[in-house]
C-alpha cells in the first residue's frame, strides 16, 4: 500500500455531506487544518452569492460590457472586457457589479475552474457578469473581499477547491454551494487590512499602466491620422465577379463591406508608405515536437491579458501537453491570435517566457522594421483588428490563414514614433509587473500567516499544498 492515499469513510459521513460525495479525491485529499487557527465556512462569511446572467453576447459594443471567465487574471478582474450584452431595467440591476465584488469561475477546464478575482469599479461605467461566474459578497465584519480572493488563490484554497471539482471528458465544474462548504482561516483583521493595502496599491499601478498604454495607442493613431477617423456607414457594395471571387476567392458579403476597403485604402495612402505583412515581418511557424519527459512552459489564448501581456502559463511535461503546443517562442517576439473572437489576444514574449511553447492558435512574428512594442499596439488597434477580422474565413472555426495574414497591409511608422511607443509600453509593463509583485506578496502573506502558526509545513505540503 506504500505511496497510496487511503481514507476510511463511514457511509453515515458521506450521507451527511450535502452533495453526497463518494468520489475518492474528495475524501483522500481533505486539507489538514492548522490547530492554532480558527476556521469558518466560507458560506458563513457571505452576505450574498449569485450566479451570473445567461444571455447572448456581441463584440459590437451593443449593450453593457459583460465579464467572462477569461477576463480574470492575477486575482483581479480586468479593467476592460471584449463582450457586451443587452440588458435593461430590473434585470440590469440584478447583475450589476459593485465595487469589490468577488467573482468566482465555476466551470470550464480543470485549470480554469476556481479562478477568482476581485472587481474594482472604474469611473462610472456599468458592468455585469456571465452565467459561468458567481458573485460572492463577503461580510466585511468577518472577512474582507481582498482576503477571500487571496486565500482562494493560495495553494491551500486551490487544493480544497480542486478536490471538490467534478471532472468529465470535456468540462470541469464546481458547485458554488460546495465552495461555501470550504473552510477559511480567520486571520486577524489587521493582517487582512495589509492584504487589502496590497490589492489597492496594485490597482493604482495597473491604472497608471493602462494610462501609459493608452498614450502609446493615441500616439500611433495620431501618427496614422486616425484619431478622429470616421468610417463609411454604407453597408452596400456592388462588385463584379472579376472584381470579387475571381480576384480573392471569397464570396461572403462581409468581406466586401465598404468600410474594410476604406481602412485598407487609408493604410495604403499613409504618408510614409505601407508594406505587406510578409515583407515587414518574419513569420515563425516551424513546428516543434516537445520531448516527453522534459518540462515546458506552455502559453495558450487564455494566458493573454488585455494590455498585451502574458499573464501566466501551464508548466507540464511534453507528454502531458495538448497536440496544439507546437510553437516555440523567443523573447521579444510578438504572438497574435489567429482565431476570430480572440483577435485581441496579442502579446510580446517577455524574457520570462523565452523558449516557451505556445498554441498553434497563435502566429509568432518578429520584425527588423517595426519594433515589438509598435507591432503590439498596431495589432491591438481598432484599425488592424478590423482588417484581421475581414480576412478571417472558415465555418466551424473561423480564423485567418497564413496566406491572408502575410498579405495584410501594414503602415510604415517612423523611427522616432516607434521609440516613443516603445518607451510608453516598457513603462506600462514595469508598472504592471509592480502590480503583480504586490499581489504575489498578498498571497505569500496569507500562506505565511497560515504556516507560521506552529503548523507542520511538511505535512501541509503533503496534505494541503498545491
Amino acid at each position: 500500500m506504500s505511496g497510496l492515499e487511503v481514507s476510511e469513510v463511514y457511509l453515515s459521513n458521506i450521507r451527511k455531506n450535502k452533495d453526497y460525495r463518494f468520489d475518492t479525491d474528495f475524501w483522500t485529499k481533505e486539507p489538514k487544518k492548522n490547530p492554532n487557527l480558527t476556521y469558518i465556512k466560507i458560506g458563513d462569511c457571505l452576505l450574498k452569492s449569485q450566479y451570473g446572467i445567461s444571455i447572448s453576447m456581441n463584440e459590437d459594443g451593443d449593450g453593457i460590457p459583460i465579464y467572462r471567465m477569461n477576463e480574470i487574471h492575477n486575482m483581479l478582474c480586468d479593467f476592460s472586457v471584449a463582450k457586451y450584452a443587452k440588458v435593461l431595467g430590473d434585470e440590469k440591476e440584478t447583475f450589476l457589479l459593485k465595487d469589490r465584488d468577488v467573482l468566482f469561475n465555476r466551470t470550464n477546464s480543470f485549470e480554469w475552474v476556481g479562478r477568482t478575482g476581485i472587481f474594482y469599479q472604474q469611473s462610472n461605467r456599468d458592468f455585469i457578469f456571465a452565467s459561468y461566474l458567481v458573485r460572492f459578497v463577503p461580510n466585511e465584519d468577518i472577512i474582507l473581499p481582498e482576503y477571500l480572493t487571496a486565500y482562494l488563490n493560495t495553494k491551500y484554497g486551490i487544493w480544497d477547491l480542486k478536490r471538490r471539482a467534478r471532472q468529465s471528458v470535456n468540462q470541469t465544474n464546481i458547485n458554488p454551494e460546495e465552495v461555501k462548504e470550504t473552510f477559511i482561516p480567520l486571520l486577524d483583521k489587521s493582517i487582512q487590512l495589509k492584504i487589502k493595502d496590497c490589492f489597492e496599491s496594485a490597482k493604482i499601478s495597473l491604472i497608471k499602466s493602462g494610462n501609459l498604454y493608452t498614450e502609446a495607442e493615441t500616439l500611433l493613431l495620431e501618427n496614422l491620422g486616425l484619431k478622429n477617423f470616421q468610417v463609411i456607414n454604407n453597408p452596400i457594395n456592388i462588385k463584379s465577379l472579376k472584381e470579387s471571387f475571381l480576384q480573392t476567392g471569397r464570396l461572403d458579403a462581409e468581406f466586401y463591406q465598404p468600410f474594410y476597403e476604406q481602412l485598407e485604402q487609408y493604410i495604403q495612402s499613409h504618408s510614409l508608405g505601407f508594406a505587406r505583412l510578409g515583407n515587414v515581418c518574419k513569420l515563425h511557424d516551424e513546428n516543434y515536437t516537445p520531448k516527453d519527459n522534459q518540462e515546458y512552459n506552455y502559453i495558450e489564448l487564455s494566458n493573454i491579458g488585455k494590455s498585451g501581456e502574458i499573464t501566466g502559463c501551464t508548466r507540464a511535461l511534453g507528454k502531458e501537453l495538448p497536440s496544439r503546443a507546437r510553437r516555440k517562442v523567443r523573447s521579444n517576439q510578438v504572438i497574435i491570435s489567429s482565431i476570430e473572437g480572440s483577435l485581441q489576444s496579442c502579446a510580446i514574449v517577455s524574457s520570462n517566457y523565452d523558449d516557451a511553447l505556445c498554441s498553434t492558435g497563435f502566429y509568432v512574428l518578429s520584425s527588423e522594421i517595426l519594433n515589438a512594442e509598435t507591432l503590439l499596439v498596431l495589432f491591438k488597434s481598432e484599425l488592424m483588428q478590423q482588417i484581421l477580422k475581414k480576412n478571417c474565413s472558415g465555418t466551424i472555426l473561423t480564423a485567418i490563414n497564413k496566406e491572408e495574414l502575410l498579405n495584410i497591409p501594414l503602415p510604415i511608422i517612423d523611427t522616432k514614433t516607434q521609440t516613443k511607443i516603445s518607451d510608453y509600453i516598457q513603462q506600462s509593463n514595469a508598472l504592471r509587473q509592480q502590480a503583480q509583485d504586490l499581489l504575489a506578496q498578498a498571497k505569500i502573506k496569507v500562506e505565511s500567516e497560515i504556516e507560521n502558526n506552529a503548523l507542520n509545513i511538511n505535512e501541509l505540503d503533503l496534505r494541503g499544498g498545491g
